[in-house]
């Protein structure tokens, strides 16, 4: 489809909640002859700024009204902005009424989303839903043509400068983009205000629902080099890599993302007040987890479990990085630290790599916080509440003749808890805080427990150690076992305890075996799948 022509401005709209930049594209305009119509605080502004203004009110002779509500709803204001000026019946109407042409506006939105992120009351967010103003930008995208629509302050600088470089006139590229901009930016306002209302009334799945993203940030690529990706911004305030500040070190890629976002939501499950905890993750699955007196400690028992695949991994911590820390680290390479802050000898230290990503996230996302994940299908999308589910130990029951000791139900609720966050079939072993073994997305359970079991072979020889870690250890699964075969597997390994969901038909079965081994073994009732 052909662009259209340039078109002069003559007339321009104001209206802006957020006043970023008003007073100098106010007068910018008004220094190249444009006519200003302005409301409410917008005018009052530019006015007291000495820039010239008419109020809508006098434009349309017809009174702002209902505290607002009612000021740019007039057909002489969207007249103005539809009028087609190269139909005849258009501009006869125009003439016929009174209707000038509206050639430019710059609207943004009654700040919707920063009300309710606040936690305001039902009538204050209904009251800082706009109207007028998504009426008017729809109004002028869609008469792209003829009108320039702006929503957004980071574009009054492009088009000025195309306005002194082209005797006041905006061109059709120009202004088809700002047309775009505007629809997707009237789109996430609506779907921000649809979800609002669907929490209000308590609906997880209303009959039509939007994702909205906002401030893209183009990557290299995706997964693959030939993929293309974007990471945008959902808009919540939780902790993590969407609201990081990155303290140093080169752009992140979409790989990036995904598992330091894996990593962060693992080791945020462990209390900071209570020990340190440090998470070390490979291609979206933990490969060490550990909780110590210390972080040091923690990102020493986090990495014996398997210093192989942690070569080039994500590491997250619950507490502040600190120098000691930090000086382990750089040992090896590491693409991504994601912390809640780091002191300044951490920060000295990590600087010596300079490739090296430094994440500081201010604090620690809620594990139990409720919220949706998304997963797309061809021609839809899967929507499902956050795996926020977590075992305590009262949840434990005991279904074995042996009893777990107090340190065996400390280990199982760790191994349950990061099992949660390892891809199915997931088998993890743990010892005394610290993972020792991790078997993931294994199509069966028995080839995830032998995996997990192999490491910590590995592991030991590495660490010089006579016998693997998995002697004597607790081993968790994410889902029951179906035969007693991938808890035999495990009982070969050198478990002593285990907890899983049960609720398998052969629960008896595998009961049995645990008990004919002399092990303890506790049901969670809660399974944790995670493809």
């Amino acid at each position: 489809m052909p662009l259209p022509e340039p078109v002069r401005i003559r007339r321009a709209l104001i209206s802006v909640s957020d006043k970023s930049g008003l007073i100098d594209f106010g007068q910018a305009l008004a220094d190249m002859g444009v006519e200003i119509l302005s409301t409410g605080g917008s005018a009052r502004g530019l006015t007291e700024a000495g820039v010239p203004v008419t109020e809508v009110s006098a434009h349309t002779s017809f009174p702002e009204m209902m505290d607002g509500r009612v000021k740019t709803l007039h057909p002489k204001i969207h007249g103005g902005l539809l009028a087609l000026r190269d139909v005849e019946t258009h501009t006869a109407a125009m003439a016929a009424h009174g209707i000038d042409g509206i050639d430019l506006i710059a609207v943004n939105l009654y700040p919707f989303e920063a009300t309710i992120a606040g936690g305001a009351d039902f009538a204050t967010a209904i009251e800082n839903i706009d109207i007028g103003g998504p009426a008017m930008i729809r109004a002028a995208a869609k008469n792209h043509a003829w009108v320039t629509v702006l929503t957004d302050s980071e574009d009054y600088a492009a088009v000025l400068g195309e306005m002194r470089a082209n005797d006041g006139a905006v061109g059709g590229d120009q202004r088809r983009r700002l047309a775009a901009k505007a629809y997707a930016r009237t789109a996430s306002y609506d779907a921000a205000i649809a979800g609002w209302f669907a929490e209000q009334l308590g609906d997880s799945f209303p009959a039509r629902t939007t994702i909205a993203g906002v401030a893209p940030r183009v990557l290299r690529y995706g997964e693959n080099p030939h993929q293309q990706a974007a990471f945008y911004l959902g808009g919540a305030s939780r902790p993590g890599v969407a609201t990081a500040t990155q303290a140093q070190g080169k752009a992140l890629s979409y790989n990036n993302l995904n598992d330091t976002d894996a990593a962060f939501e693992l080791v945020a499950e462990f209390d900071a007040d209570r020990s340190a905890a440090i998470a070390i993750i490979k291609h979206a699955n933990p490969c060490g987890v550990a909780r110590a007196g210390t972080l040091r400690a923690a990102y020493e028992r986090a990495l014996a479990c398997d210093p192989v695949s942690a070569f080039g991994g994500i590491i997250a911590a619950n507490r502040p990085l600190d120098g000691a820390t930090a000086t382990e680290i750089v040992k090896i390479f590491t693409e991504v630290i994601i912390a809640p802050d780091a002191d300044d000898e951490a920060r000295a230290i990590i600087a010596g790599k300079k490739n090296l990503r430094l994440l500081l996230t201010g604090g620690l996302p809620d594990p139990a916080t409720p919220g949706m994940t998304l997963k797309s299908l061809a021609g839809g999308y899967l929507l499902q509440s956050r795996d926020n589910g977590r075992v305590a130990a009262d949840d434990l029951k005991v279904v074995t003749r042996r009893q777990p000791t107090p340190a065996e139900r400390a280990d199982m609720l760790f191994a349950f808890t990061v099992a949660k966050h390892v891809k199915s079939n997931a088998i993890v072993y743990v010892k005394d805080g610290a993972t020792v073994g991790v078997g993931a997305g294994q199509m069966s359970r028995v080839d995830s427990a032998r995996i997990a079991a192999r490491k910590a072979e590995d592991a030991a020889a590495a660490a010089g150690l006579a016998a693997p870690l998995t002697r004597g250890s607790v081993v968790a699964s994410d889902a029951f076992f179906p035969f007693a075969d991938g808890l035999l597997a495990a009982i070969e390994a050198g478990a002593e305890a285990v907890v899983q969901p049960g609720g398998s038909m052969r629960d008896d079965e595998v009961i049995a075996a645990a008990d004919q081994a002399g092990i303890a073994m506790a049901l969670t009732g809660m399974r944790h799948f995670r493809h």
